[in-house]
């Protein structure tokens, strides 16, 4: 418990960025850019976003947390 506090309080763990995360559950699930855009949209929507171009609407948001169960607290941090 001492080593655990000791990281909280001098090494805070912050949520992740939004494009890494979700890149992350694409690989945990196997996914493709092709398999992404049926959740976001346009398959060059998908490439904008993960080149971060574009920045993620809410719908999107919306649409990520519910069908890959990514957390709205990694979705809606700034990068």
């Amino acid at each position: 418990m001492l080593i655990e506090n000791y990281e909280n309080e001098h090494y805070p763990i912050g949520p992740p960025d939004p494009i890494e995360a979700i890149k992350f559950r694409m690989e945990q699930m196997g996914m493709k850019k092709k398999d992404l855009a049926e959740v976001i949209g346009y398959k060059s929507r998908v490439s904008e976003i993960l080149s971060r171009k574009r920045k993620l609407t809410l719908t999107m948001i919306r649409n990520l947390h519910e069908k890959l169960k990514i957390p709205y607290e990694s979705l809606m941090t700034d990068y």
